[in-house]
């Protein structure tokens, strides 16, 4: 079964994660989910996952996904997770397996560009577009021969097409918050009762107004106009005399 490894590596009577015993999801429709996950667990990474014969297909991306065409991401790709697994947002126990935050970043559907996915996943170059909240357009998974390679953890690259939706910027910095409640994962770590300190690593830097900024608003403060009840009441002052 495609889940065995999945439900080995976990407790079901302590982590909030589905188990998948449910109907699992079709596979090979017209929409088939694809989602970004913003996992917090020992080290900060984005698990990238696309529907495909009733699983998750998934690939762990340490940097999260780029919309840079010139910046190639690692992948690793790790067990296919179950297809209820897309809207699973929350706190993962520590000591359990990926004990963590877990934020919902994206979500959508995915459309395979290669004819025959299954070929094209065992040639190790799989071609889609992706009908995202923040990724969008199209895209490639090139399987590399480098760390991870030799056994069943294979390295792929993520890596944008160049197309209208490729962008120079740092997505994953710029739009930290969650696809589906607009949550940081602190914030999710708060809520659901988990390591909120290890949560906010995760996160971008709150920022913070420089000396030299403050010291700006301050003068301009005081160079501000007085009000026009102050002016009114200079005026009678110097009609009474």
């Amino acid at each position: 079964m495609a889940l065995n490894e999945y439900r080995k590596k976990r407790d079901f009577s302590v982590t909030p994660e589905p188990s998948g015993d449910g109907r699992a999801g079709e596979g090979n429709t017209a929409r088939l989910i694809y989602v970004v996950q913003k996992h917090r667990a020992t080290q900060l990474h984005y698990d990238f996952r696309l529907e495909w014969s009733g699983t998750l297909l998934s690939w762990a991306v340490p940097k999260g996904p780029s919309v840079d065409p010139s910046v190639k991401r690692l992948a690793m790709q790790v067990e296919d997770h179950p297809i209820d697994y897309a809207n699973f947002e929350g706190v993962i126990p520590e000591g359990e397996y990926g004990g963590g935050t877990v934020m919902v970043w994206d979500k959508g559907t995915w459309e395979p560009e290669s004819p025959d996915v299954d070929a094209a996943l065992k040639k190790g170059d799989l071609k889609f577009s992706l009908h995202g909240e923040k990724l969008i357009g199209s895209w490639v998974l090139v399987r590399t021969r480098g760390f991870g390679s030799s056994s069943g953890r294979s390295s792929w690259l993520l890596i944008k097409h160049r197309d209208q939706f490729a962008l120079e910027r740092d997505i994953a910095g710029d739009e930290p918050r969650s696809a589906l409640t607009n949550r940081l994962l602190a914030e999710i770590a708060r809520d659901e009762g988990g390591d909120v300190e290890k949560a906010a690593t995760g996160d971008p830097p709150v920022k913070k107004a420089a000396t030299g900024d403050r010291a700006a608003e301050k003068a301009a403060s005081s160079r501000a106009p007085k009000s026009k009840k102050a002016g009114v009441r200079k005026h009678q002052r110097s009609s009474s005399r």
